[in-house]
């Protein structure tokens, strides 16, 4: 079967009870629609778990993105190069803003163990289209900025997969359900919209972790 999850949060041991839940095999595949770093009591781990684990694919979160661009930034102030301008405040701002475990993790790791987990955020990927029983699901954080008929999600910058939620009352492709991860649900259960389905259940604030089984549309939830 096929899976799809949204917005773990660096919460492992949530991630790994909703893995139980679902019964998730080998013969099973899962796209975890990020956000895995920050926020959580184990993001690093949660990284961790995933990169291990060859059936699991993830798909970018603004904080997975961010996450990797300052932890760059930190190992190169590290290594005694000068950071960019503004990077120490903003690297400030993010630690207090719910990226202190991801930092935290971060540091007690190896140089080999920092080398992973960067290699890792830094290939996520910004969207995955697949291919489920005839109908086609497109992956995505929030939305596509500016996306119109005919375009390709190829063609678009990391920004716009971030900057600009999907409203439920907007179909944005004709010919694909697009899966939201990181646009919260009101009812705290995956909802649906226009062409769209939204799985973001409130998990980061003590919500479910949910997961959508795309063959059969079974849901599943975890706390």
């Amino acid at each position: 079967m096929t899976y799809v999850i949204a917005n773990p949060c660096g919460n492992l041991e949530k991630f790994q009870n909703l893995l139980s839940k679902i019964k998730f095999s080998d013969a099973d595949t899962l796209y975890v629609i990020g956000n895995l770093a920050d926020f959580g009591p184990d993001p690093i781990g949660l990284v961790e778990e995933l990169s291990y684990r060859p059936n699991i694919y993830p798909v970018a979160g603004e904080r997975d993105y961010l996450a990797a661009r300052l932890l760059s930034g930190f190992d190169k102030m590290s290594a005694g190069k000068a950071p960019e301008p503004g990077f120490a405040e903003e690297m400030g701002d993010w630690v207090r803003d719910g990226g202190l475990s991801t930092m935290e993790g971060y540091r007690n790791l190896d140089a080999d163990g920092r080398e992973g987990i960067l290699d890792y955020l830094c290939e996520m990927p910004l969207f995955e289209e697949l291919n489920i029983k005839g109908k086609t699901y497109v992956l995505v954080y929030a939305g596509i900025a500016g996306f119109e008929k005919g375009d390709d999600p190829a063609d678009f910058l990391p920004d716009d997969f971030f900057s600009e939620p999907l409203p439920k009352d907007v179909q944005l492709m004709e010919d694909a359900t697009v899966i939201v991860g990181g646009v919260p649900t009101e009812s705290g259960k995956i909802e649906r919209g226009r062409g769209s389905i939204y799985l973001d259940c409130g998990s980061k604030d003590g919500g479910a972790l949910a997961a959508l089984c795309l063959e059969t549309g079974e849901e599943f939830y975890a706390k």
